[in-house]
């Protein structure tokens, strides 16, 4: 049954940033669709663990600062300790700083260049290793962005990076297809979460993109779990390389 190629059941998935926002959101829909679930965040991811463990389902908090790759080997190692393996990672956590690009500092640029896109690839290298080990295949799901495919304005090491996560999202795709292991994205549009707040806050600003958006509406974290989950099941087995928009039409203006 067709149904039945969305199933996790048995599955292992490590998210990244699960403590709020589309992180947590991604972890909610890997549970409900049978998942167990590592969440990794710089903060304990207290309330994602209550809401998953309320489930029935099976969660594991670990704590570790991302800005760095140093904790990502012992990630993987405390993943496979608890649960004997991993099936999905899911390249979430990340980081935004705004400023005018001629005033822009190297250590904004720096701090999310190092998040956004050096720790995704790291930690996906890390990922499809032990799949290889585990001879097993796997999926691997990057947050890309809008500004994956637009430049913005006044984040230009966001954009940057995530201009960088869709195309090393199709490198790890290409050289890792051989061991069925499968390396999407998912590029959310303007979403409700802690990266916007200036931007909602902002009635000016946030009437005129809300204006560009054909839904009419911020997008929320239960919108990109739909797409998550998808692409972290068999029924997406074929596509590899991809980046989904979960945009409310944005990219079709």
């Amino acid at each position: 049954m067709i149904l039945d190629e969305f199933k996790l059941d048995g599955k292992v998935a490590i998210v990244t940033g699960s403590s709020t926002g589309l992180g947590q959101g991604i972890c909610f829909g890997l549970a409900e669709a049978g998942a167990s679930v590592v969440g990794v965040d710089y903060v304990p991811s207290t309330e994602t663990e209550a809401q998953i463990t309320g489930m029935g389902r099976k969660f594991l908090s670990i704590t570790a600062n991302l800005l760095s790759i140093e904790p990502i080997p012992g990630i993987i190692k405390q993943a496979v300790d608890t649960f004997g393996r991993i099936d999905i990672l899911v390249n979430n956590a990340g980081i935004i700083r705004r400023t005018d690009a001629l005033d822009f500092s190297e250590k904004d640029w720096d701090d999310v260049m190092n998040i956004n896109i050096k720790t995704v690839f790291f930690f996906s290298q890390a990922a499809a290793r032990q799949f290889r080990e585990q001879k097993s295949g796997g999926k691997i799901i990057n947050i890309a962005s809008m500004l994956s495919f637009q430049g913005g304005i006044r984040v230009p090491s966001y954009t940057a990076s995530k201009s960088a996560v869709m195309g090393v999202t199709r490198l790890m795709a290409n050289e890792w297809a051989r061991y069925d292991i499968n390396v999407n994205a998912i590029a959310p549009g303007y979403m409700a979460t802690n990266n916007t707040a200036a931007l909602r806050a902002d009635a000016d600003r946030s009437e005129e993109i809300l204006k560009r958006i054909p839904a009419g509406r911020w997008g929320t974290p239960k919108d990109v779990q739909g797409a998550a989950v998808f692409l972290a099941s068999e029924a997406s087995s074929y596509i590899n390389g991809y980046t989904i928009a979960v945009d409310g039409g944005w990219l079709a203006r």
